[in-house]
């Protein structure tokens, strides 16, 4: 008896782990269009309320389409901009910084040395790589790049889905019948995603700023681009701060010494416990939060399946999979078990 209810279970259980193998290998082979399709959503989703704020003051769809596509190609072309002269610049100056690390690290070396304490600088140069943090920021941020050479695809992408939300609910009426729960269910899929993207972007802008304005201040080098890292890894909780503090601090160890990266960090730990553990609870609740295992795993899966760009999308893209298994009853106890 056991074992003829047991084999169905079994059955579906094999069979949802091997559509879900078929389903990443095609979303990792097809990576480079997902990627700009997924960037133009959120996009998306982030200006659905500005869209909707227009059209409820009257203004034309089109033209209201046409004014969002005006701000983003401003916002984005000075972004851009700045970004890519900040980015030229450091580029250039990674030879110094990789050369003034390894003579640190021989001075660091020779410190302990006069304590009685010898150490290998193969074996720690093998072990403790800090050139290797300054060249995956680089990485990073050129995978970024060539996401973003396809900007008129995401503008395009992000114009038509604007323009197609606004019938989408009377077409799953149309599909489904006026008594339907899909429109609930989409309703309130799409509130929640739209809440969260918009308050965790505004408080990762915060937090860009205030590490910007705060580095600028102290006086390290491009405080500028390390605001922009911690904008960007601050969607990571947790492990998104200390990636993002890593090699400001290594250049504020060269540029200003011990003082200087022992201030550097302070000011990382600062703006991110007054963001993360004080504003942004009080704002969005704990409600949509994930453990630190999950946080830790998504970071590493969506990164292998999509490149460094999954890496910043990991946790928007893990947050939209949980809302969406919440809304539905069975399997809302899967969202649970990836609850903190």
């Amino acid at each position: 008896m056991t074992r003829t209810t047991s084999s169905p279970f079994v059955t579906q259980l094999l069979v949802a782990c091997a559509a879900f193998v078929i389903v990443v290998a095609g979303i990792k082979s097809a990576a480079s269009i997902l990627i700009p399709f997924l960037l133009a959503v959120f996009i998306a989703i982030l200006s659905a309320p500005v869209m909707r704020a227009l059209v409820i003051r009257r203004v034309p769809t089109i033209l209201a389409v046409l004014l969002l596509l005006l701000l983003l190609i401003l916002i984005g072309t000075g972004l851009v901009t700045v970004v890519g002269r900040t980015l030229n610049a450091f580029y250039l100056d990674m030879p110094r910084y990789e050369q003034q690390l390894q003579v640190l690290l021989v001075q660091i070396i020779t410190r302990l040395e006069s304590f009685g304490i010898t150490v290998a600088q193969e074996m720690l140069t093998e072990y403790i790589n800090p050139n290797a943090v300054i060249k995956m920021v680089a990485s990073v941020f050129t995978g970024l790049g060539n996401v973003l050479t396809n900007t008129f695809l995401i503008l395009f992408t992000v114009v038509f889905i604007l323009l197609e939300a606004s019938g989408f609910p009377a077409k799953i009426k149309r599909a489904f019948g006026e008594e339907t729960h899909a429109f609930h269910h989409f309703s309130r899929f799409s509130r929640s995603v739209q809440q969260y993207l918009a308050m965790k972007t505004l408080m990762s802008a915060g937090t860009g700023l205030t590490v910007g304005l705060l580095l600028a201040w102290i006086g390290v080098d491009y405080a500028a681009l390390w605001g922009l890292i911690a904008f960007l890894l601050n969607y990571i909780p947790n492990i998104g701060s200390i990636i993002a503090a890593v090699p400001a601090v290594l250049i504020a160890l060269i540029q200003l010494g011990f003082g200087g990266a022992l201030l550097t960090t302070g000011v990382f730990v600062l703006v991110n416990t007054l963001f993360g553990n004080i504003i942004e609870p009080r704002l969005m609740g704990r409600s949509l939060g994930l453990s630190t295992l999950v946080v830790f795993l998504s970071l590493v899966f969506w990164g292998w399946v999509l490149g460094p760009v999954g890496m910043l999308l990991s946790i928007p893209l893990t947050m939209v999979v949980k809302i969406a298994l919440e809304t539905a009853p069975n399997t809302r106890w899967v969202a649970t078990l990836l609850d903190h």
